[in-house]
Parts: C-alpha cells; structure tokens; sequence
C-alpha cells in the first residue's frame, strides 16, 4: 500500500479547526475537525490533532488504532472520502503518483508481508516455466510468492491500462498474485521491496554484474548491487538457454564482494527451455 499522509493546522479568533489528509492508492480521505474554543490549553489541542492524525495513518493501513481522540460530541471530524476504480489507480501508477498496485489472487495471500519471493517479468504471456519457476524458488527461499509486472519499461514505451489489465487477467485465472509496480530497475524494486528475493534468469543476472550498464563504471554496479545487499534483498538465479547454450550461475564472473547477493538454483530442479517470444510468434501475437 502507498500511503501520503498530509496535514496542517489554522487557528483562528474564535476557535481552533485542523485538517488532513490520507491517501492511499485507491481512495482519498479528507477530514477536518473544529475544536471548542477555551476547553484546551495549546498542547492540550496539539495532542487531539496527533491523535487524529495517527488514527488516520492506521485506519489507513488497515490496522487496529489502540486509542480514541477525547473529543467531545460537538468536535466530530466532518469526513468526505473519493475512492479511486481500477483504472484510475493503474493511471495513477504510470503518472508517478502512486508506485505499485497488488492484485492478491493466491488464496491465503499476506500482502503486507515483508517477506517475498519475487518473479519479474513481462509475461506476455504468463507461461508454465514462469508458474514452476516461482514455485522451485519458493521451496529454495522462504517469503510469499508474487510475481511483479513493471508498467515503466527502460527500453520500451511504457504499458497502458488495457494491456495492464490483460495481462493480470492471466494471474487472476491462475490464482497467483501479482504486483504492477512502476520500476523497471531491480536496484529500484529492492528499495520498494526490501528484505525479498528477486527470481532471475541467468541472462539477467549477467547483465546485472556488467558494467557496461553502469556507465561503464565497476565501482558504481558495486556500489549499486552492495546497496541492495544491505537492505537485505537476494536474487535466486535460474538457468537459462542463451543462443543455443543452456547457462547457469556457475557459468558467470561474479565479484567477490557479490557472491552472497546470488544463489543458484540447481538445473537439476529446474530447466523448461520455453521462450515466450516463440510463443508470441506460434499464436500470431
């Protein structure tokens, strides 16, 4: 959930009103409340609008607030709330606005916890060898299971709602969650997910360690890489069929200073050689 609390305080001659704000990706809460003029001392009213304040951020977050404002009958918060459809959530994704939207179809999902195992991808389409590859990570690696569709891509235009919503439409006939996030780097998908373990294909963890996408700069993919190794994220790497030649983590120069960010995942426990480009073309996509 992306939550932006925001609030400010007016007084005026006559009695003290605050308001505030809570938004999270698929609504809008906006609250103000008139405290009675007289009845409080300054840091008396200071406390109330704290209270409400931090009851909001938990009603926000869908957790239980351990205590009520002491208010009277006259100071009840005058509330309006808009709440955001699919569509303007997804929209609001691609505008920066908010940074990623779950779609919690695995039954017995926990989509607040920290822990994830997450597979990044396209999936145009969502195919066997991505179903089983999340699921020998799974076994390798403890966390719930997500897969995760940047709608921002580096290299090409970004995707819109429609074929967003397409392609979630796969994970929901499925029964898998899914995260539409909008970061396309994996550098970028740890500080949204710290603690997790990002799924990759031999291919991609190779272009991960290559300076080459660094601006050339060793020091920099060190730097970068390290970072997400601090906030405690790992990649589990698959094997993956490259131009004919079928390459696993063992095959790669990994630095030093990285070899605890990766961790294989034997061929013997998985290896389906299907492309989803081969796909696309048998189904004229």
């Amino acid at each position: 959930m992306h939550c932006c609390i925001i609030w400010t305080t007016f007084s005026f001659s006559w009695h003290c009103r605050f308001y505030f704000s809570t938004r999270t990706s698929d609504r809008l809460w906006v609250s103000s409340v008139t405290l009675s003029k007289g009845l409080r001392t300054r840091e008396q009213e200071d406390k109330v609008s704290s209270h409400f304040l931090l009851k909001a951020i938990a009603d926000a977050c869908k957790v239980s607030a351990t205590f009520h404002p002491d208010v009277n009958e006259t100071e009840v918060p005058d509330e309006c709330e808009k709440l955001f459809d699919e569509d303007e959530e997804l929209q609001q994704l691609l505008n920066g606005e908010i940074c990623m939207k779950v779609y919690p179809f695995s039954e017995g999902h926990a989509p607040n916890s920290e822990r994830k195992i997450i597979l990044s991808g396209s999936f145009n389409p969502l195919h066997d060898g991505h179903l089983k590859l999340l699921e020998v990570a799974t076994r390798i690696s403890e966390g719930v299971p997500c897969f995760e569709i940047s709608a921002i891509n580096a290299d090409k235009p970004p995707l819109t709602v429609p074929q967003i919503k397409e392609r979630v439409e796969q994970f929901e006939r499925a029964g898998k969650t899914v995260i539409i996030s909008n970061q396309p780097y994996f550098y970028k998908k740890a500080e949204l997910f710290p603690g997790s373990a990002f799924v990759i294909g031999a291919d991609t963890a190779a272009r991960l360690v290559n300076p080459k996408y660094y601006g050339g700069d060793h020091n920099k993919m060190l730097e970068i890489l390290i970072g997400c190794k601090e906030i405690g994220c790992t990649f589990l790497v698959g094997g993956r069929n490259v131009d004919g030649l079928f390459q696993v983590l063992e095959d790669l120069d990994i630095p030093p200073e990285l070899q605890d960010l990766f961790i294989s995942i034997p061929e013997e426990k998985f290896r389906m050689d299907i492309s989803s480009t081969e796909i696309r073309r048998k189904l004229g996509m």
